[in-house]
């Protein structure tokens, strides 16, 4: 049907089609890969078809400060983020034609008035690069590797320095001095599993990277991600006691805290809420969640994703009708993207400079207009400080844009098509449609009271506009 190297080279190669407007320079800069692909089953014709409907590049977050009470902003610009929000976008458009009576590659109806669902033999993936940012970047080291980015120094009077985190730099805090026990790593020991090992040679090589660690002292990949700030810390510790796991963590950003939460925490929200958001669940009979997680080569340990996509959620139950846990296949391509920080630094020269993450993200989505969009700092790459706040000064996915695509969807139903949940309401703002998903609320409510208690809220003053 499809291989991992297979889906990550259908990415790769989407990538390298796009225009060079927010790419990384070669051998100065860096930056991450994500992709949401359409799988769509043919059996009478006995064939599949696989298309990239939305690809995202970025390594950056804006700050609290930055944020923008009229939704016109983009808080996270990881790639993972900003390929699951153009999937939005894409789904969007599927349902208004959907509701438009024309056909749709996406969504049939469903059995309940005013709904929509799947249409039969059609199922998405997701593609990350790199290790998701967070809980999954958190494994043992083999004893000859090196933490992939380039030390940072802290701020102590001894002045060492400390390895960055495995995807994302971002400031190392002082260590602490106190002793603590060991931490049981026997979750979370490195997997070299490729996308035809069964779990038994998965449970057989971490024996061995277990055997290995009693003769060799181990250090973590680490991740730049802090954890949240009404929830445990991390020790700090040399070796397999800085960090702990398990733990909810919001994304560093330059200088100042964010209120974003880390890649493995979002892709395991969505293993219980589905990837297509608030909104959309007013049309749809059913979530929308990825049938398999797809890791391209870069430091990798299937049971650290499985701990943070699986074991910290799959226990939630009494949930609403049309949603269920999740439980996306993992797997690993031995494909490694051509602009990682590894592929840059080996095309380094000295007279580049230093080595930096990309500042742009780039948004691509199989939408009929303008589905190019490249952003920098939470707003259109290249936008004068003049049109900051203006609609020009917008990416395509951001909050507002993509409300008012919805709005597009509320306006082009019928009103005796229209579902239970918007039928005679006259609802104003992006938090009142938001809240009005009475079955997505609940569902959030499960997951935060099962799984993710502490969670933080964004204010709500974020969410009221129109």
């Amino acid at each position: 049907m499809w291989s991992p190297d297979e889906i990550a080279s259908l990415c790769y190669n989407h990538f390298n089609k796009l225009p060079k407007r927010g790419k990384p320079e070669s051998g100065r800069e860096w930056t991450l890969l994500a992709a949401v692909i359409q799988i769509t089953d043919c059996p009478e014709q006995k064939t599949v078809q696989k298309q990239v409907v939305s690809l995202g590049t970025g390594t950056k977050c804006i700050g609290r400060s930055a944020m923008s009470m009229k939704g016109d902003v983009l808080n996270d610009s990881h790639a993972e983020v900003i390929a699951r929000r153009g999937s939005v976008r894409y789904l969007t458009e599927q349902l208004l034609k959907a509701v438009r009576g024309q056909s749709s590659d996406v969504f049939c109806a469903g059995s309940e008035k005013g709904k929509w669902r799947l249409k039969a033999g059609v199922s998405f993936l997701f593609f990350t690069s790199q290790t998701p940012c967070g809980d999954a970047s958190i494994f043992p080291m083999s004893g000859s590797e090196a933490q992939p980015c380039e030390p940072v120094k802290e701020t102590t009077q001894n002045e060492e320095s400390e390895p960055r985190g495995l995807k994302r730099p971002a400031d190392q805090e002082t260590r602490q001095k106190t002793k603590h026990p060991k931490i049981n790593t026997s979750d979370k020991q490195p997997s070299c599993r490729s996308s035809g090992d069964t779990e038994d040679k998965a449970e057989a090589e971490n024996k061995s990277c277990s055997e290995r660690s009693e003769a060799e002292p181990l250090d973590l990949h680490r991740t730049g991600a802090k954890s949240v700030p009404d929830g445990p810390k991390d020790l700090l510790q040399p070796g397999l006691l800085y960090h702990h796991t398990g733990l909810l963590r919001v994304k560093p950003g330059r200088g100042e805290p964010t209120l974003s939460l880390s890649c493995s925490d979002k892709l395991a929200r969505w293993c219980i809420l589905g990837f297509q958001g608030a909104l959309l669940m007013h049309y749809l009979q059913e979530a929308l969640y990825f049938s398999a997680v797809l890791v391209g080569k870069s430091p990798y340990s299937h049971p650290a994703l499985r701990r943070a996509l699986h074991t910290r959620c799959s226990h939630v139950k009494d949930l609403p009708s049309g949603f269920s846990f999740h439980d996306p296949e993992l797997l690993q391509s031995s494909l490694e993207f051509p602009h990682n920080h590894t592929h840059t630094k080996s095309k380094h020269t000295h007279s580049q400079g230093r080595i930096s993450p990309c500042g742009a993200a780039i948004s691509w989505c199989a939408v009929s207009q303008q589905p190019l969009d490249v952003t920098a700092n939470g707003y259109k790459q290249g936008v004068t400080k003049k049109a900051l706040g203006t609609p020009q000064a917008r990416s395509l996915i951001c909050k507002v844009e993509l409300f008012h695509s919805f709005l597009k969807v509320v306006a082009a139903t019928e009103d005796s098509e229209l579902p239970e949940t918007l039928r005679g309401k006259d609802w104003k703002t992006y938090w009142d449609y938001k809240q009005a998903a009475g079955s997505y609320q609940l569902a959030w409510t499960q997951l935060r009271l099962q799984a993710f208690p502490q969670w933080p809220r964004g204010p709500r003053q974020l969410l009221l506009f129109q």
